[in-house]
């Protein structure tokens, strides 16, 4: 959704490279640019006033570093202004003291309430919760049906008394679901709410009653962010009529501009809490501005990344993985099976165009990640379970007839048979030098990255050619210094430290917070 205002940015901050200092022509040229981009991106007019007049404050301020160049500081100050407006602090869910926790669903029609709620639901059932979801919208065609199909799918429960299709009270069924709730034991209630093509008052009036009828402890509004500047004005309608008491952002994923996720905290004062990137039901989280700010400036959001490996990676099995790669046998008890199991785990956590746009500076290729086949994954998956078990255990084994019979039973040519193989083994070898603390190659200065055996030599034979003073003081001197050097290594001491000092060594408080 932000790849144009993503490309726009990193645009106008690749002009400021090479500059020794920010003049303010430097200053007004930019903050010309970021209102170009902004604007495009159909961000609210008053938001982006507010949003260039802070950048160009900061920007003259006494606040830049010397450490960072002019480049780097519009990024630093793009960056944290970005974070103010799409709401500073992450919002979390506000839990009733005595259960059940209301939480009540509002927005127009066709904005995903009722998806919403499923995907809502199976959260906070990840979470520990038991949640129920109640359907209130008895207006718009199948809404009811919809909601418990939703619910099935998602695996909570639902609570849909009556049929809906312009049947029922729906005021009536949000009271008489808190009491079901309580009966039932769920500790959450979250009530879908019908809506209409536009704000009328007929609308805010049935919205208004849900609202007093079972007092939410929280009213999210619901907002596609595709619409652009009519979120921000619905938004201001619903404020105004119902009150809500923050905002889910759906259809994230979506090939619109974006401009309602950048205004619609900054206009309505309230907080965006969740976003919904996907039509599938796990493709919803709660909505982090730092993160978000991340990714509009190619930055990455490595967080998220990692919490969802976090999700879907056992530690028992990374365990597992991690010993076999440690193995003296240099990581050949890591099979085809295990290859596959970890590829299969990878599959879990979504499209993997997804995860590769999480990685920092990956918006300079994201032609090619966005043609990334994701069916390749399968023809992989494909080509490992036609193998048997022992060619699985044993790769090596895999000969010109059994490549043929392995390419005939996956449907693949025999080139491609050959070709995983031959990366397996390329990637066992590279994973079990990472695991033996080998580190990746190709790093200049570090074991297994360009530093190695053939690396030292060099070192070793360019300090043996090294120059003595001709001076015999000085070369004395030299001698006496580089002979406690030594003295002071074959004591054990660490960090080239004596060994009774290393015992007592600190990191600075600084390299603390990475321990």
């Amino acid at each position: 959704m932000f790849d144009t205002l993503s490309d726009r940015l990193s645009a106008t901050f690749k002009n400021l490279r090479g500059k020794g200092r920010l003049s303010e022509a430097d200053i007004d040229a930019t903050a010309r640019e970021i209102r170009i981009a902004l604007l495009e991106a159909d961000v609210a007019l008053p938001v982006v006033r507010a949003f260039i007049a802070n950048v160009k404050e900061r920007a003259r301020g006494v606040e830049v570093s010397q450490a960072l160049n002019p480049a780097q500081q519009v990024v630093k100050i793009v960056n944290e202004e970005l974070v103010s407006i799409l709401g500073g602090e992450t919002r979390r869910l506000r839990f009733a003291k005595t259960a059940p926790t209301v939480i009540m669903l509002a927005g127009l029609q066709g904005a995903g309430k009722t998806t919403l709620a499923g995907k809502l639901g199976l959260w906070l059932k990840s979470q520990g919760h038991s949640p129920l979801l109640v359907a209130c919208d008895l207006q718009r065609p199948n809404a009811v049906n919809q909601l418990s199909v939703v619910a099935e799918r998602a695996g909570v429960s639902v609570y849909a008394p009556e049929p809906g299709n312009g049947v029922g009270d729906p005021v009536q069924v949000a009271k008489d679901s808190i009491e079901f709730a309580k009966a039932k034991v769920h500790d959450i209630v979250i009530v879908d709410t019908a809506g209409r093509l536009g704000i009328d008052q007929e609308l805010m009036q049935q919205a208004a009653d849900i609202r007093d009828a079972v007092s939410p402890d929280e009213i999210l509004f619901v907002v596609d962010a595709m619409i652009g500047q009519d979120a921000v004005n619905t938004a201001e309608a619903f404020r105004d009529g119902v009150g809500f008491d923050g905002v889910v952002l759906s259809k994230l994923d979506g090939d619109a501009r974006g401009g309602a996720a950048l205004s619609i905290a900054h206009v309505t004062g309230k907080q965006v809490m969740f976003a919904s990137n996907g039509e599938k039901l796990e493709d919803f989280d709660a909505f982090h501005p730092d993160r978000m700010a991340s990714r509009i400036l190619d930055m990455g959001d490595l967080l998220t990344l990692i919490e969802q490996a976090e999700k879907t990676f056992s530690q028992e099995e990374a365990a597992k993985m991690a010993s076999k790669l440690q193995s003296s046998k240099g990581g050949k008890d890591f099979t085809l099976d295990d290859f596959l199991a970890q590829m299969e785990q990878v599959r879990k956590m979504g499209s993997i165009s997804k995860l590769l746009g999480m990685l920092p500076g990956m918006g300079q290729i994201k032609d090619q990640i966005n043609n990334i086949d994701e069916r390749d994954i399968d023809r992989t998956a494909a080509i490992i379970k036609s193998m048997t078990p022992k060619e699985r255990a044993e790769p090596t084994l895999i000969n010109g007839s059994r490549r043929a019979r392995i390419a005939k039973g996956s449907g693949v040519e025999v080139s491609a048979v050959k070709s995983l193989v031959e990366r397996f083994f390329e990637a066992r070898k590279m994973m079990s030098k990472m695991a033996q603390g080998g580190g990746m190659p190709g790093m200049p200065g570090m074991p297994g990255m360009g530093g190695g055996p053939g690396r030292q030599k060099k070192q070793v034979k360019q300090a043996k050619g090294k120059r003595k003073s001709g001076n015999p003081m000085k070369r004395k001197a030299e001698e006496a210094a580089a002979a406690e050097r030594r003295e002071q290594a074959a004591q054990g001491g660490a960090f080239g430290l004596p060994a009774q000092e290393d015992k007592n060594f600190e990191l600075p408080d600084e390299f603390k917070k990475f321990m």
